[in-house]
């Protein structure tokens, strides 16, 4: 795969949507020469938004996602309310699809070159509290983990990126049928990836 064709998906969270960030954000990915090529707006079920995450990253996604959270409450100088790392996964995940699933969401699939890093950089940190200046979640929300686990609740990032091309190949696969993710040129191709920019002279 030419790197040209680098997919990520990405999906603007219910906060984002009642934030009237839609534009905002995709002007974001889009001044950058990344190509929108799929978009819906929905209301995700707490099934397909569990699905998000289990689906993805399955039994190993839980123990990892436990652990970061049982060193978390360490750190705090607390002990986890849950007996095992995947108890901890599963309590995470379950905050997390309702989170999803809470009112309509967008879901997006961008492609360009290193897309998945190129958007994760442009996102911002998963905790908006920390992300930097310049950043989605560093310019547009004030969510920290602090807040969220004092509310016991996930904490509000607006949106989900994907994590690798290998997650966004999956996460694809669960929000759009393969004939929803459009092929097409854009003239600005022309500028960003043709070798020797035939074309521009008349």
């Amino acid at each position: 795969m030419h790197p040209k064709e680098e997919k990520s998906l990405v999906i603007i969270k219910p906060d984002g949507i009642q934030r009237s960030l839609i534009g905002e954000i995709i002007r974001r990915y889009e001044r950058t020469g990344l190509k929108l090529i799929a978009m819906k707006m929905l209301i995700p079920t707490e099934a397909l938004a569990t699905e998000h995450y289990y689906g993805v990253g399955g039994d190993a996604w839980l123990e990892e996602v436990g652990r970061k959270a049982r060193a978390a409450y360490e750190k705090k100088g607390l002990t986890s309310p849950f007996p095992t790392n995947r108890a901890n996964g599963e309590a995470v995940m379950k905050s997390n699809a309702k989170y999803l699933s809470s009112g309509p969401v967008v879901v997006m699939v961008w492609q360009g070159n290193q897309a998945v890093a190129l958007i994760r950089k442009i996102t911002g940190s998963t905790e908006p509290l920390s992300s930097d200046v310049g950043t989605i979640r560093g310019d547009f929300t004030l969510d920290s983990y602090a807040m969220a686990d004092m509310d016991q609740r996930s904490v509000r990032n607006l949106i989900h990126a994907s994590g690798s091309t290998e997650d966004a190949q999956k996460e694809m696969k669960i929000w759009f049928k393969a004939e929803e993710i459009l092929r097409y040129r854009q003239v600005q191709e022309g500028i960003l990836y043709d070798v020797n920019l035939d074309g521009i002279k008349e």
